[in-house]
């Protein structure tokens, strides 16, 4: 069994102090292992899995303290019109984001950045040891999960998503990625958000300081994760001079692919997983986060949101580019395109193995899933 005081005690292990400044995320912590203790039926590896790396998150939270007192002045860093994307997994956010994040006048969280924010030692300008770190974690991964390789690229030194940020709040969707806790994915819709977005934003402040440090002078965060589908509300009370990419694709082609990526995620880690209901569990989660969206947009026209549709971005990308960074207000260089194509060329799809799966291992039905998502559908898919 997970244990609250055992986690908090681990977390404080590497710090010199005795207690958390900001104990906000206890409440939420408890949940979570209530959730992980009784409703995610896991195995030896499970639990194991899950401790190391709650007490990693829990470590970086004290870090992050530990740095900022000596460092003040990281509270004083100004995220400014950070560029978001977001929409379904399996959208192409992914492509886009590393593709977008090729242009040095950007900033985005690599892996390692987001798995563990904070540095290991003062000196991380010169050698920064959590890299190899990451590059470890990344293997050991994909040696207990072999089907993962082929459904997304792990790369310690790639952009990745802030929701790994947001994780560290204790009120993010990655542990359900990882378990099927659909009683705490309930709760967490419940919850107010600002304290998880709040926390997003100390962490990206304490990036943007640690790259500033290292001579980067880029001004905007390029951000990417499907999370903010679900709270867009607190995505631009937190950063209200964002700007938002959206990609669309049919669902029924995602939630198939999408629910053999979570299977692959939490099959290790328990020895009783019910494939179709965590299929199930992300389907009603993902047409919630959609409609969450589609209804604060309609209540917010003002919001900048640019809509792209998967399709193109794989038959047009410079077309699908040069959209993009007229509407972020960027300057694109022939330089930067450049650069683009020779990162895309070099990491095609078909680099990485087949990604095999149907829709019926889930229990999934097209004609259901269109049914399911009609209302998104007519408004962004009509066509």
């Amino acid at each position: 069994m997970l244990d609250l005081d055992t986690l908090l005690a681990a977390g404080l292990e590497k710090s010199t102090a005795d207690s958390y400044r900001d104990t906000e995320f206890i409440a939420p912590l408890k949940r979570l292992l209530g959730a992980l203790n009784h409703e995610a039926k896991l195995n030896g590896t499970g639990y194991q899995f899950h401790q190391d790396r709650l007490i990693g998150i829990l470590r970086n939270r004290k870090a992050l303290e530990d740095w900022t007192s000596r460092h003040p002045e990281i509270a004083d860093e100004t995220i400014t019109a950070p560029i978001v994307i977001v929409g379904l997994p399996r959208t192409g956010t992914t492509l886009m984001h590393r593709t977008v994040a090729t242009d040095t006048s950007l900033m985005a969280p690599l892996w390692y950045e987001v798995r563990q924010p904070a540095p290991l030692d003062r000196d991380f300008v010169a050698h920064d040891a959590r890299i190899a770190i990451a590059k470890a974690e990344i293997e050991a991964m994909l040696a207990a999960m072999p089907g993962l390789a082929a459904i997304h690229p792990m790369d310690a030194l790639a952009p990745d998503e802030e929701i790994m940020l947001l994780e560290h709040s204790f009120m993010s969707t990655v542990p359900e990625c990882y378990a099927h806790i659909p009683e705490y994915g309930n709760w967490l819709y419940q919850q107010d958000q600002g304290p998880a977005y709040a926390c997003l934003l100390r962490m990206l402040q304490f990036l943007q300081w640690q790259k500033r440090q290292r001579g980067q002078e880029a001004d905007r965060w390029l951000l990417k994760t499907p999370h903010h589908l679900h709270f867009p509300v607190h995505l631009f009370d937190t950063f209200p001079d964002a700007v938002v990419i959206q990609s669309h694709r049919q669902p029924r082609d995602v939630m198939p692919s999408y629910a053999s990526m979570v299977c692959e995620l939490a099959a290790p880690f328990t020895d009783a997983l019910d494939r179709q209901a965590m299929a199930e569990h992300w389907i009603s989660k993902w047409q919630q986060g959609l409609a969450t969206t589609q209804s604060y947009r309609e209540r917010h026209p003002e919001r900048p949101y640019l809509d792209l549709l998967f399709e193109e971005s794989l038959a047009t990308p410079e077309t699908v580019i040069r959209k993009l960074y007229t509407f972020a207000q960027l300057d694109l260089t022939q330089e930067t395109l450049m650069e683009m194509q020779r990162w895309r060329d070099f990491n095609q799809r078909e680099n990485r193995p087949e990604h095999h799966y149907t829709a019926e291992e889930f229990g999934l039905n097209p004609a259901i899933l269109d049914a399911q998502f009609r209302r998104y559908r007519d408004h962004f898919l009509a066509a």
